[in-house]
């Protein structure tokens, strides 16, 4: 009995003294996929509008980390990447392309903590989510596309206090995502001209800036 009160004393502790995080911020990303890029590429690219080998995509994310010991965190991350193509057909209309990308993620961190601020540098995996909205020439609605998968990241971050408890948030990431081939009705999306299936698989490097409220 006593052995189950020391245990029940320790958690009780260990969780006043526990450190949150909580993070919220934005920024850019820089994405290789070269199945989209191949697909735009051939069929809808006029006059010099291709996609490039890396494309710029906005990135929003929101990130609780949890100490579990003085130099460890568990996080959890909810990054959401938005990325669009246009390309003016001339009097056939516009080609738009666009997709959402939802990335929750369960990372672990090393932590190195000073005063008044910290850096962290760790790496996790979580399910992927795709959207992908795309509008034809000469069709006036959008067809909408979706799939999911799994992705890797690799993740540095660093907190430096602003006042109270409020810290300046930087971080950069590298993320390979394998979130498989948008299906609408039944039917994926599908390159004519290379006879193949579109997949969002994609590498992609990210710099961040947010917000930090630490407890």
């Amino acid at each position: 009995m006593k052995k189950m009160y020391f245990l029940v004393l320790l958690l009780i502790c260990t969780n006043l003294n526990a450190q949150v995080e909580l993070t919220a911020g934005m920024g850019i990303g820089f994405v290789n996929n070269s199945s989209v890029e191949d697909y735009v590429n051939v069929n809808f690219a006029q006059n010099g509008n291709n996609l490039s080998t890396f494309n710029s995509a906005i990135d929003f994310y929101i990130e609780g980390s949890y100490a579990i010991s003085e130099s460890f965190q568990l996080a959890l991350e909810y990054d959401m990447m938005f990325f669009s193509y246009t390309d003016i057909q001339n009097l056939s209309g516009n080609y738009e392309l666009s997709y959402d990308h939802l990335k929750p993620s369960l990372i672990a961190y090393y932590v190195i903590n000073g005063f008044g601020y910290n850096f962290k540098f760790g790496g996790g995996g979580g399910p992927r989510f795709i959207k992908l909205d795309e509008k034809l020439p000469f069709i006036r609605n959008h067809t909408t596309y979706n799939s999911n998968g799994f992705g890797l990241l690799l993740k540095a971050q660093g907190n430096t206090l602003l006042g109270g408890n409020f810290y300046a948030n930087i971080a950069a990431d590298m993320r390979y995502d394998i979130a498989g081939e948008p299906e609408a009705n039944g039917k994926k999306l599908y390159n004519n001209a290379l006879q193949e299936n579109v997949n969002i698989n994609s590498l992609s490097f990210g710099v961040k800036l947010g917000v930090t409220y630490i407890f």
